[in-house]
């Protein structure tokens, strides 16, 4: 199988222990385990709990215990429409290599998570990819989405909230992207690795998986949980889906680690505690991020809805790898280059990071811009 290079993970894996301040990271600010006890009202002794926790395989599809806490985050969804995976990364592949063939048409939003357009292609997949704009709030034009969709549409992949846009469909947008797809008979995937985190209200993007019959949601710990570090994701979807997915898993996972199923169903049982912390950074954080946008003469935005990362269109001559290298080595802070999404002109900026990183990183990034433009 030949697949494209990863193009953000190869950025990643270059800089993002090579900088003073990462300013490109995806994740709520990460909660060390201590801080994982507090929000689910235990404490330090509460860790004799794994002192003799055996360590084989864990229950394949993930314990039931874990598996209800997942299908509680949603509407409409039973323990027996739920599967565990590596990460949301994991479950996503999963997805495509179980149901997209050799010669199938598919159909994905760009920007967004590279494996969603990449991984299909690798199969064989004839891929068509719709173009978020800015002018469009880099929300899909529904209208370009049905014409790309056609009978032999065997999946649509979304990302909602967006990766790299911070952009955020709402019911009656995905509602009618299900409609769309509901009149080719096509699976309907979206990534919501970002849920839970929108910028108003209780923070809780609704599911695709509560939307549409056919419809496909994948999560995971990293993001809204502040828990990349357990490794742990998972796939809502059909039964029908579990089992097609469950075939391929055998093959790569087996099973997640024990531990790593025991702190998550610890965290997502308190999953309103942590979501309440995740508000509190990424909502405060924002603001002063729009604050910053609108006093640098040469950056401008679409204002992000939900998520921890958007893009920052700058006004310089400058390729933006070129940009952020250069950032990087006379700042110490780290952006992502737009190049590693097919965005040109832009760069991503995550804003989850504890404040005061952030103000510094954005006070070292204001005195490269001056003299940037003075010269």
């Amino acid at each position: 199988m030949q697949i494209d290079p990863f193009a953000v993970e190869l950025w990643m894996n270059e800089w993002e222990f090579n900088c003073d301040l990462n300013l490109a990271e995806t994740c709520v600010e990460s909660l060390k385990i201590a801080e994982l006890l507090e929000l689910s009202g235990k404490n330090q002794t509460d860790l004799s709990e794994i002192l003799d926790m055996k360590m084989t395989y864990g229950e394949i599809r993930g314990s039931n215990r874990l598996l209800c806490a997942i299908s509680n985050l949603y509407d409409n969804q039973n323990v027996e429409n739920v599967i565990v995976a590596h990460g949301t990364i994991g479950a996503n592949m999963l997805v495509h290599k179980a149901l997209v063939g050799r010669g199938d048409h598919v159909v994905a939003v760009v920007p967004t998570y590279q494996q969603h357009y990449s991984i299909p292609a690798s199969i064989g997949a004839n891929v068509h990819h719709l173009k978020l704009r800015e002018e469009d709030q880099f929300l899909p034009d529904l209208q370009a989405l049905q014409n790309l969709v056609t009978a032999d549409t065997r999946l649509i992949a979304i990302n909602n909230p967006n990766n790299p846009t911070g952009s955020l469909m709402d019911r009656e947008m995905l509602e009618r992207i299900a409609d769309i797809a509901r009149s080719a008979g096509a699976w309907l995937l979206c990534d919501e690795v970002y849920r839970g985190i929108d910028q108003h209200g209780n923070g809780m993007t609704a599911a695709i998986a509560d939307i549409y019959e056919k419809g496909i949601s994948t999560a995971g710990m990293s993001k809204a949980f502040s828990l990349a570090g357990l490794r742990l994701g998972w796939i809502v979807a059909p039964e029908e889906v579990i089992e097609a997915v469950s075939i391929h898993r055998d093959y790569d996972t087996i099973s997640v680690g024990k531990i790593d199923d025991h702190f998550a169903a610890m965290a997502l049982e308190n999953h309103e505690r942590l979501l309440e912390r995740s508000h509190d950074i990424t909502r405060r954080n924002l603001a002063i991020l729009e604050e910053w946008v609108a006093n640098q003469p040469c950056i401008s935005w679409v204002k992000p809805k939900s998520g921890t990362v958007t893009l920052l269109r700058y006004d310089l001559p400058i390729a933006s790898h070129d940009l952020c290298v250069q950032l990087i080595r006379e700042t110490g802070v780290l952006f992502t280059p737009g190049s590693a999404f097919g965005m040109e002109g832009y760069i991503r900026i995550g804003f989850a990071n504890p404040t005061a990183a952030l103000k510094e990183g954005l006070a070292r990034v204001s005195d490269f811009l001056a003299r940037q433009t003075a010269g």
